[in-house]
């Protein structure tokens, strides 16, 4: 018995290392199906799709096995469904409802940041360069950082603004509804780091007695939309930051290593009043001592890969904080994958 067990736990494993082995499979598969609009095929008539017609709509010269190969796979991971004619036809696919979020006419679509991934890929073969200490994989890859390629490439610039409007819309939600109470109370605030505006702009909608700025590198406000109680002022968060009530840093803080990030906090502490003042950041808690999402830590490696930057843990928040001039802070949980970190300057 324990040798059949020991056989069994040493086959599980091998499967296991296959699974590892192959992922990037899976994610090539994923991403092609995007790239193609396939959800947008199958949600444009009405549920349910043959392979043929999908085809159809993706264009000329399909190869219809291969594109049939792409969505039994994607099945088996959950993405598609596949119902089974009882004429012996062709089946049929369809796309869960949790699946809508790939579909480009959504809100909260997903898919202008998995083509950002996929444009990118070529930098994750550098992960060994990456641990050699040999700089980040992007620089690596394409000769200049994501924000000087974010400059040159208008087609990558669109990719990036597109993908932080549709993580806005899945935040913004969840932070207005946590601070209503905290925000009507409040002058002024400024999104430090905000893009195009997507941010400040549903703040502005729902508290329009705040003065709100957006606040990012000239070249990217010129692009943001103008509205009602919304400043976008161009300018550099290394050299300094308007001053306001409150300053708001929603996932920006990843992107960078420990000494920017202290930089940053440091500018921060000195825009906002110092006995009234709050810094709110939105971003990710890793906590490895629980069973914490997997997405997590596989999101650390990315932003590590991008841009240099890290996914940190309570304790590293807290370090980097004190250094930066907040000695208190507290953290609220949100119903997103990303917290709420409250700190303040005394």
């Amino acid at each position: 018995m324990g040798s059949t067990e020991g056989e069994a736990k040493s086959q599980g494993k091998v499967a296991e290392i296959g699974q590892c082995m192959f992922a990037f499979i899976d994610s090539m598969a994923f991403m092609c199906a995007v790239e193609l609009r396939i959800p947008d095929i199958i949600h444009s008539h009405s549920g349910l799709v043959t392979v043929s017609q999908i085809a159809s709509s993706i264009g000329n010269s399909v190869n219809i096995s291969f594109l049939e190969k792409v969505l039994r796979l994607l099945v088996r991971r959950g993405i598609f469904t596949e119902h089974h004619q009882s004429d012996a036809g062709e089946s049929l696919y369809g796309l869960p409802d949790a699946c809508k979020c790939l579909l480009w006419e959504s809100e909260q679509s997903s898919a202008p940041m998995i083509l950002l991934l996929k444009s990118t890929m070529s930098s994750f073969n550098n992960f060994t360069q990456c641990v050699k200490g040999a700089g980040n994989g992007f620089k690596n890859t394409y000769g200049c950082s994501v924000w000087e390629y974010n400059e040159q490439n208008v087609e990558f610039a669109s990719l990036v603004n597109k993908s932080q409007k549709s993580h806005c819309n899945v935040v913004s939600e969840a932070v207005i509804s946590e601070y209503k109470e905290e925000f009507n109370n409040i002058k002024s605030l400024v999104d430090v780091g905000g893009g195009i505006g997507a941010m400040a702009t549903q703040i502005a909608k729902s508290f329009p007695h705040i003065e709100v700025i957006n606040y990012d590198l000239p070249h990217v406000v010129k692009m943001a939309q103008p509205h009602d109680g919304v400043s976008h002022l161009g300018g550099d968060m290394f050299d300094s930051i308007p001053n306001a009530d409150v300053l708001l840093l929603k996932g920006v803080v990843t992107d960078w290593d420990d000494e920017a990030v202290i930089k940053i906090f440091k500018n921060c502490r000195k825009a906002i009043p110092e006995k009234t003042g709050k810094l709110i950041i939105i971003d990710n808690i890793l906590r490895p001592e629980e069973n914490s999402n997997h997405v997590q830590f596989q999101i650390d490696l990315a932003v590590h890969v991008a841009f240099g930057g890290n996914q940190r843990t309570e304790l590293e928040w807290k370090k980097l904080l004190e250094k930066g001039g907040f000695p208190s802070y507290k953290i609220i949980k949100l119903p997103t994958m990303q917290s709420a970190i409250e700190a303040y300057p005394y």
